[in-house]
């Protein structure tokens, strides 16, 4: 089962996020309902080992953790793949990140290892981005490259199962785990 341990966001948040989107010239935009903070990517897994992983999730202590959103970039270096709203890296975010990931290590989970660059992605785009629809999303980002969102506590998090079908992933929760204090 494709899936990963992830952050929701206030609905305000999404909201603003999908107002963001509208006069997005270029791309896929991601749904509003898929809006989230990566902390894990943990591939296709058999549930046996997700169980195992949800167990450890559930054993884990860690207190709520600020989010802030402030600025958009993208991913890829000539030609952009992924537009983000960036997140802002914490120690209690990155505490909480590791934590998330030792515990899917001790399930036995072989994550890769990748710099975390907290972000919620926003748009997707083709690889073959045409010259002009480059141009104007510069223009765009320019115009909105300095987005702010108030910030928020997230006291929750929660695995997901990612279904991709031909219109893009769905996101379906399989557990949620409170941020409570250690």
């Amino acid at each position: 089962m494709r899936s990963f341990i992830g952050i929701d966001l206030p609905q305000g948040h999404c909201d603003a996020l999908e107002r963001l989107q509208a006069d997005l010239p270029a791309g896929r935009p991601v749904p509003p309902e898929n809006f989230h903070l990566t902390l894990a990517f943990l591939g296709d897994q058999p549930e046996l080992l997700l169980e195992e992983v949800h167990l450890g999730l559930e054993a884990m202590r860690v207190t709520p953790v600020e989010i802030a959103i402030a600025g958009l970039d993208t991913f890829g270096r000539q030609t952009p793949t992924v537009l983000f709203a960036a997140v802002g890296a914490s120690q209690a975010l990155s505490r909480l990140r590791d934590k998330v990931r030792n515990v899917a290590r001790a399930a036995g989970l072989d994550l890769a290892r990748e710099r975390f660059r907290p972000h919620v992605t926003l748009a997707r785009f083709d690889r073959d981005l045409r010259f002009d629809d480059l141009e104007r999303l510069r223009l765009w980002l320019s115009r909105h490259g300095n987005f702010t969102l108030p910030a928020f506590t997230a006291r929750e998090m929660t695995l997901f199962r990612s279904t991709l079908t031909r219109s893009g992933a769905v996101h379906d929760a399989l557990a949620v785990y409170p941020l409570v204090a250690a």
